[in-house]
């Protein structure tokens, strides 16, 4: 049977072919363009997915220490490009798609390495690369202004970028991804978790505290004494004291000459040794701890003088590598935990 010899068929085909045509030009008015693309606004998820009115109002702004971040959803990819980061992902159970490499026990520290042992790693905290990370398409970057305040804009061009102040200041950086991936009741918990162990040890240690506290560090060519940053600001919390002239808000001093030995005194101290060369660094150590301004000082008199692990005092700077660092204090004070 030919159509066009039934004139009725054929108009009502003509009509089914118009409707037909219309719906599909009306399908293709409608932008695919993510609105917050359209609005040059950064995007969380996959680029071809649409924020829909439905879920606009999931956008949260994040306020950090480089203004305010446009957070869309519950991220769930993310890189971590410093330290405090590696850790706090562990500690909030997220497996970043992407971390930087540890400063020792390279690639990952010893303590990370069963959950981040197999994350790609990006370089180094003071040189990420930047290809890499976009290739692994990340929903949000942790970030600290101390080491990535100059990449800053190149990193929101990738994905949008967070970040604390201090890189060792690991509460900010357990809040702040709280906050970012909208789990601040996990937030919440950690905290009071570690406030609830501040208080256990204070009352345990009962009358001792506070205790005057210095810790130093040998290197291959000098020795540091360390006022504040990490393993400072941890102590000040527990009820521990900083001699006169350690009250200064900077990380510390470095010492060249065996002359400011006095400096280090105080009932307790704390060290560990650090370098690449370990021998060199043993024997500028032995050199300064025999000379007889370093058996004056208070704390070696009293056999005093903890060595102390050097991660989990300094270079880790978390939340979980804080625990570790309180749970030596523990043991050095014979605490039951």
């Amino acid at each position: 049977m030919q159509v066009w010899k039934k004139p009725w068929l054929f108009a009502m085909l003509l009509v089914i072919v118009l409707v037909v045509s219309g719906c599909g030009l009306n399908q293709g008015s409608v932008s695919k363009e993510p609105a917050s693309q359209q609005s040059g606004s950064p995007t969380i998820g996959s680029q071809n997915e649409a924020i829909t009115p439905a879920n606009e109002s999931e956008v949260r702004t994040i306020k950090h220490e480089m203004g305010e971040t446009k957070i869309q959803g519950n991220p769930t990819r993310i890189i971590t490009l410093y330290q405090g980061a590696n850790d706090a992902a562990v500690a909030y159970g997220v497996k970043p798609v992407g971390i930087v490499e540890s400063w020792l026990q390279k690639p990952v520290y010893d303590y990370l390495r069963d959950e981040l042992d197999d994350v790609p790693q990006l370089g180094t905290e003071v040189q990420p690369n930047l290809e890499e990370i976009y290739k692994l398409k990340p929903d949000v970057i942790f970030a600290t202004k101390t080491r990535h305040e100059g990449i800053y804009d190149q990193l929101s061009q990738i994905a949008p970028t967070v970040m604390i102040g201090e890189v060792y200041d690991w509460k900010a950086s357990v809040n702040l991804m709280g906050e970012v991936l909208n789990r601040e009741d996990k937030s919440k918990e950690l905290m009071a978790e570690w406030d609830s162990r501040v208080d256990d040890f204070k009352q345990k240690m009962e009358d001792r505290l506070p205790i005057e506290a210095t810790i130093t560090n040998f290197r291959a060519d000098h020795a540091r004494i360390f006022y504040m940053g990490y393993a400072g600001g941890i102590l000040k919390e527990l009820g521990f004291a900083r001699p006169e002239g350690h009250d200064a808000e900077v990380w510390g001093v470095q010492l060249t000459s065996k002359e400011s030995i006095p400096d280090m005194n105080a009932d307790v101290i704390f060290n560990f040794n650090s370098g690449d060369d370990m021998a060199a660094v043993e024997k500028y150590y032995k050199d300064w701890t025999s000379h007889p301004l370093w058996a004056n000082l208070d704390a070696v008199k009293n056999n005093q003088v903890y060595m102390v692990d050097e991660v989990s005092w300094n270079m880790a700077g978390g939340i979980l590598s804080a625990h570790l660092m309180l749970d030596s204090l523990y043991d050095l004070f014979e605490l039951d935990k």
